[in-house]
């Protein structure tokens, strides 16, 4: 652009241009002003009043609980052991019941062995026996004898010899010892004869028909079946609320024994038996220093206990024992208890926190016996960490009121 066009601009060009950022000052001026005299004043809102909880209450009353303990254990035979052949030979005949899982009854059959050894050997104790008697017979005659001549002599005072004593007494003996040996004899052709000690059942087998077993050898591992036994342990809080049958030396009065109830799960089932607590063990555990109680299933293989499946040795059960009746406690639902050992209550509009003495506690409940007081309404509805003092109102008061 050239000097002459410069001098050509319009002259409210250069005035606008000089007054144009002045303007802009002003107005800016301006607003700043106003908004300082008119800014806005806060307002301070009422305070919000405190929530008000609805909460369910139940009434407390003092009441009966029967304690029920929990324990576990495994099936164990009363009596176990083998079952053994006294006298050696050939097995020559075995019971039906003879077999793994049989049952069989006190006296039964089970085994028997080749007698033929025995019934001659009885035979020969017995002509020795009537030998040895003949012989004692003799030597009483001799011995009369010889007192007789004795005294026809008329040669003061015999001895023991010249009267045959000494030989009187050793035929007396053979008597007596062939007499014994006849009992042997009998003793062991009866036990050819191996018959059950007791009603039981066959654990397992180790010797069959025709197999040649020497005295002493095990044919079968056999287990009573009258009753069985559960070893339960207890802790000592368990122990503190069940009166378990302790025996004392010479104790003749009967002890009480607790019911328990032994169950066992089957595929969806679950089956149960009735039993008692019949003594304790005589030492704590030395690991877990609790107690055993044995408990008593009698005759679990009999007619009554035919709906259910036979109990196994070596079975796992479950346990559920009497204990104490508990008289003037308060039963408190286990979703009412916070942090194990603390309660809510409702006392005049407010929620208050207590501190209780837990003296059991169930699958569903606790059992307390201080720390609350009858009448006293416990809130149940679950507040979770709640504070005391907490304004609230119970739910069917503030349904109605709604």
């Amino acid at each position: 652009m050239t000097a002459n066009s410069r001098r050509q601009r319009p002259l409210w060009a250069s005035i606008l241009r000089v007054i144009l950022p002045v303007l802009v000052l002003a107005v800016a001026v301006c607003i700043a002003w106003y908004l300082s005299v008119n800014r806005p004043q806060a307002t301070t809102r009422p305070a919000a009043k405190a929530p008000v909880v609805n909460v369910a209450v139940l009434p407390l009353l003092p009441q009966t609980y029967t304690v029920e303990l929990r324990s576990f254990g495994t099936i164990q035979p009363r009596s176990q052991g083998p079952l053994v052949s006294q006298v050696a030979g050939s097995i020559t005949q075995l019971s039906p019941n003879f077999v793994v899982g049989g049952f069989f009854e006190q006296g039964e059959v089970l085994v028997e062995i080749d007698d033929r050894d025995y019934v001659a050997a009885e035979q020969i104790a017995q002509a020795a026996l009537t030998q040895a008697k003949l012989a004692l017979v003799e030597e009483r005659a001799r011995a009369e004898q010889a007192k007789r001549d004795w005294q026809r002599l008329g040669k003061g005072k015999a001895t023991e010899l010249v009267l045959r004593k000494p030989q009187l007494a050793a035929a007396q003996a053979n008597v007596v010892s062939a007499r014994a040996k006849l009992a042997q004899a009998k003793l062991d052709l009866e036990r050819t004869k191996i018959r059950a000690p007791y009603a039981g059942r066959l654990l397992t087998k180790q010797a069959d028909l025709g197999q040649f077993v020497g005295a002493g050898a095990s044919l079968a591992n056999i287990y009573a079946v009258d009753y069985v036994e559960v070893r339960l342990p207890l802790n000592q809080q368990q122990q503190a609320l069940i009166h378990l049958p302790e025996r004392y030396r010479q104790q003749t009065a009967s002890v009480h024994r607790p019911a328990v109830t032994i169950s066992a799960q089957l595929g969806r089932q679950t089956f149960s038996w009735q039993g008692e607590i019949e003594r304790t063990e005589g030492a704590l555990d030395s690991n877990s220093r609790q107690l055993y109680a044995i408990a008593r299933i009698d005759d679990p293989y009999g007619q009554q206990n035919q709906d259910k499946p036979p109990l196994k040795i070596g079975q796992f059960v479950d346990a559920n024992i009497t204990g104490q009746v508990l008289t003037d406690v308060f039963v408190v639902p286990r979703d009412a208890v916070y942090q194990g050992n603390q309660v809510i209550v409702f006392e005049e509009g407010l929620l208050k926190r207590k501190t209780v003495d837990v003296v059991w506690a169930s699958n569903d409940a606790f059992i307390v016996d201080g720390g609350l007081n009858v009448g006293e309404q416990l809130v149940t509805t679950p507040l979770g960490n709640i504070v005391s003092g907490t304004r609230a109102k119970l739910a069917n008061v503030a349904q109605e009121q709604d």
